[in-house]
């Protein structure tokens, strides 16, 4: 479904990934893990536009990413979770929803698609017309994933998911996530909590300075003693 070969970005003279490689099959969770600097970030930049490569290629569905306006990529399946949740503040979450739908026209699908981002999140319903910058961190996390659902997406991506939640809220948005994937969801999950990412992942890459270092099933790189000493000394476990 995704495919990113020998990509390369540089900022200035600083070669932030240096020929990468990955790939996301459709119907499967792929994660990327790496510390903080690593180049996960930059890689997601490169997918939605936001970053030009010096060389590589990105093609989504066969199609070539570069070549698509970022306006349009969610009208071609892709739909980014951000890093931080960037909500509407001053928007009532079922504002915040809507705005997801944006690009829709099937205002019954719309409905029906509100309800069962409802059922996903029973804590949006019961918020539906606060303000969206006065929930918490994990609601704020919750209502990101449920606009990012709402447009539909064939890809979902998600930056950073885990980031500056507690323990038991990261253990339900994990949940959520292996949910929406067993509805068919194709997911590309960034995330520097290994632990969590990997026993979700089908497959697994580590990225180190801007480069891959590793490939594998969740499983495979779980168990590796590298991966072990590297990231999972620390992380939260989130067990099957």
């Amino acid at each position: 479904m995704l495919k990113i070969e020998n990509l390369s970005v540089a900022y200035g003279g600083i070669e932030a990934l240096k020929g990468i490689s990955l790939e996301v099959e459709e119907g499967k969770i792929v994660t990327l893990v790496g510390a903080n600097g690593a180049g996960k970030s930059t890689m997601l930049r490169s997918i939605v536009g936001l970053v030009k490569p010096k060389a590589g290629s990105i093609t989504y569905q066969g199609k070539n990413l570069f070549a698509v306006k970022r306006h349009d990529l969610v009208k071609n399946g892709i739909a980014l979770v951000p890093e931080g949740r960037r909500v509407f503040p001053d928007m009532t979450v079922l504002e915040n929803l809507k705005i997801g739908a944006f690009t829709r026209k099937d205002h019954q699908e719309i409905k029906a698609d509100l309800e069962w981002i409802y059922t996903l999140f029973p804590r949006l319903k019961e918020r539906e017309w606060q303000a969206a910058g006065t929930l918490s961190g994990g609601e704020q996390q919750m209502l990101a994933v449920g606009r990012a659902l709402m447009s539909r997406p064939k890809l979902l991506m998600m930056d950073e998911p885990s980031l500056g939640l507690a323990p038991l809220i990261i253990k339900d948005i994990f949940n959520i996530i292996r949910k929406i994937h067993s509805q068919g969801m194709t997911i590309l999950l960034i995330e520097q909590n290994a632990n969590a990412a990997l026993h979700l992942a089908d497959v697994g890459y580590v990225i180190e300075t801007g480069r891959i270092t590793l490939k594998g099933t969740g499983k495979e790189l779980l168990d590796n003693e590298d991966v072990k000493k590297a990231y999972l000394g620390e992380s939260v476990v989130a067990k099957k």
